[in-house]
Order: structure tokens, then C-alpha cells, then sequence
């Protein structure tokens, strides 16, 4: 455990102490897809959802998500938060709905945890709007698109090889 970040040197829980670091600009983006059986892509494409247009309900409850995720991931730092947008689009070619989540900030530890829950938080949110035409959807593909900022620089999902050690 002497190398895990989040323990301490008697193998408690620990959060990790950033108060020495320098805030730098920092930015994640993180997508989702749900995938959608034929009534709830049907309901979609015709605007026929009972509750309304998910789509701007998710949006705005993904950027709530992003906003709470410290008071949702044990550990994780509270950071401000400059900016949070949530886009939810519907996919045609492949009946399902897209959700993309960026977070932004000035801080001292990165955002990619505050884009992941966005981005998770929309897609419950657009589940849970949607279910009662058909429980039948898939959320899948939660992803880390890119980041940048911070002592390990940018990062973007595919660029980086893999290392079966680290599985």
C-alpha cells in the first residue's frame, strides 16, 4: 500500500494533501451513451416523451451532479468549478442518445472526476424520464475523453498505449 495515494502509511483511508500545489487551468470531457429500444427512439424522434424533453432536464441535473461530485466520491476534492456544460444528443444512426459532459477549472487537482459524474448523472436522469415507456435502456461506454492540465499533462482516450502491468 506504501504506493496507493489515497491510504496512509498504516493503510487507513487518507485524502491525498494538495495544499502545497499551484493552481493551474484544468479541463475534462467525459461521454456516455444510452441505447434505446424502438418506443422510447420512437417517442424521442416525434417529441412524444409523457414528461417532456429529457434532454434539457439531464443537462442541467448533469451539471448539478458535476457540481456535488465531491459530496458523491469518497476522497474526492471539493474544487470551484468555472465552468460545467452537459449536451445530450440523440444518435439516429445508432438509436441511442449521446451524452458529453466538460468541466473546467482553476485549481489545484483535476476535473475529470466532476465530468464523469455529469455526464453519469444525465444519463440517470434521461433513464428516469424515459422508463416508463420501456426499462429496456442500456447506459454504456462511460469514458473519459480528454484532459488537460496538471502535472501529467494532456491526455486523450486512445492515444495512450496500454500496459498489461497495470491491469
Amino acid at each position: 500500500m506504501a504506493d496507493w495515494s489515497h491510504f496512509d502509511a498504516s493503510g487507513r483511508p487518507a485524502m491525498v494533501d494538495v495544499g502545497e500545489k499551484t493552481p493551474t487551468s484544468r479541463r475534462a470531457v467525459a461521454a456516455v451513451w444510452i441505447d434505446l429500444p424502438d418506443a422510447v427512439y420512437r417517442a424521442l424522434s416525434e417529441g412524444g416523451v409523457a414528461k417532456g424533453d429529457p434532454g434539457p432536464v439531464a443537462e442541467i441535473a448533469g451539471i448539478m451532479g458535476a457540481k456535488r461530485t465531491s459530496d458523491l466520491i469518497p476522497l474526492c476534492h471539493n474544487i470551484r468549478l468555472d465552468s460545467v456544460s452537459v449536451r445530450c444528443e440523440l444518435d439516429d444512426a445508432r438509436k441511442s442518445v449521446r451524452i458529453e459532459c466538460t468541466a473546467a477549472a482553476r485549481d489545484v487537482t483535476g476535473v475529470e472526476m466532476e465530468a464523469l459524474t455529469g455526464a453519469s448523472v444525465a444519463a440517470l436522469v434521461f433513464y428516469d424520464m424515459c422508463k416508463a415507456l420501456d426499462k429496456g435502456m442500456i447506459i454504456n461506454g462511460l469514458t473519459l475523453l480528454e484532459k488537460s492540465g496538471g502535472k501529467s499533462g494532456p491526455w486523450r482516450a486512445g492515444t495512450q498505449k496500454e500496459r498489461s502491468d497495470e491491469r
